[in-house]
């Protein structure tokens, strides 16, 4: 048979398989096995494609003038295309999750639709804008989470007990990890960028430069540079490592329900970075610290769930974590490559924040149910939640 004729059979039985399918529901209708299957799939795909996508853009901007046709971005939109059609089959057929899970779905992807053109037109007035922390880009992050939680409710809520269960709620929390982590990777491109430009050897093309420092109003010398790198105060990246990253952490530990799923999930994405660090580099794109101090954090926090009062594991894990989150972020500053560390009373600041976060964090576990119950049974832990969830 040849390959057209096998392709068109192939869409003919998908057509047949997914048609009876397309009718209109409320959210929470009972979904078959295989479509539930699919369409978390599909999540799956679609959140790999906009990380590989995202993972190449950041590299791209400290090489090259930004352009919206670029390869990153042309890789991450069909991510996008993804999203949005897995979108449209959740709000109209009510397939795979609750209500909760669709309107954040819905709610995420909207708010990612609507700051694609705001990032376009900031980039029309502001010109390069290179800065993760700029609000148009925020806006992208914060689609994408509130998408995320939505596609983690879903699967948490309607997947079936077992090991392929824990292992795919893991993987949406590393890239809901990814998702809230990927603005702190300015801080983490741009002291290479600085320590290319000390050796004589800039990562950035030289019209790239130029075009930073004309919108500086400045000549293109080191100060331009570090300006164009290190865009935000010192502060920022540590004190993020403590609040925002830790918290996602609490949340994945507390879901997964399994020892050291924080660690895990950590892990992975410190092993991704460290993979596709070495292939950008071959491609001569701008290398990247690796956040190998995280990892500590995370091994802080799966400790601390060994404390079974919720008020305690809070109070002590924030500030055990903020201990081995600084102390971790130290010692990678002075062997490896890191951004800039800051005092230890700054962090403490950091850990008096986190530990607000998770004393809310364990109240909105427990007042929602989605808290893994650890001893009995998983099927006895599925059962409840499902009967508790909304409708």
């Amino acid at each position: 048979m040849k390959p057209a004729a096998s392709l068109r059979r192939r869409a003919t039985s998908l057509a047949e398989w997914a048609l009876p399918y397309w009718t209109r529901g409320e959210a929470g209708r009972e979904t078959p096995p295989d479509l539930f299957r699919v369409l978390y799939l599909g999540w799956l795909a679609a959140f790999v494609l906009k990380v590989l996508g995202a993972s190449w853009d950041v590299s791209w901007h400290f090489k090259w003038l930004r352009d919206d046709l670029a390869p990153p971005h042309l890789l991450n939109s069909v991510g996008t295309v993804v999203v949005v059609a897995l979108t449209i089959v959740h709000v109209y057929t009510g397939y795979g999750v609750d209500r909760t899970a669709q309107r954040l779905i819905q709610w995420g992807t909207g708010t990612f639709l609507i700051a694609v053109p705001l990032d376009l037109i900031n980039h029309r007035v502001n010109g390069l804008d290179i800065t993760s922390w700029s609000p148009s880009h925020m806006l992208l992050y914060i689609g994408t989470f509130f998408m995320i939680c939505g596609v983690v409710r879903g699967w948490f809520l309607g997947a079936p007990p077992g090991r392929m269960r824990t292992l795919v709620l893991g993987g949406l929390f590393v890239f809901a990890f990814e998702n809230v982590w990927f603005p702190a990777q300015h801080q983490e491109y741009g002291v290479f960028g600085i320590k290319a430009w000390d050796a004589g050897r800039p990562e950035a093309e030289p019209i790239l430069l130029q075009f930073a420092a004309d919108q500086m109003g400045r000549e293109v010398d080191r100060g331009m540079v570090v300006n164009f790198a290190l865009p935000v105060p010192d502060e920022v990246y540590p004190l993020y490592g403590v609040v925002a990253a830790m918290i996602v952490l609490v949340f994945a530990r507390a879901m997964i329900g399994r020892a050291f799923a924080a660690t895990a999930v950590v892990g992975a994405y410190v092993a991704y970075r460290s993979l596709i660090w070495p292939l950008l580099a071959v491609a001569d794109f701008p290398r990247s610290a690796v956040p190998f101090f995280l990892v500590a954090g995370a091994l802080a926090i799966d400790l601390a769930f060994l404390v079974r009062i919720p008020v305690v594991r809070a109070l002590a894990g924030s500030l055990v974590a903020t201990l081995a989150v600084d102390l971790a972020l130290r010692s990678q500053h002075l062997w490896l490559e890191s951004p800039p560390v800051i005092s230890p009373v700054t962090m403490a600041i950091g850990g008096a924040a986190l530990a607000a976060l998770w004393l809310g964090g364990e109240w909105f576990l427990g007042r929602f149910r989605l808290r893994a119950i650890e001893e009995g049974e998983p099927q006895a832990m599925v059962a409840v939640v499902r009967a508790t969830a909304t409708p």
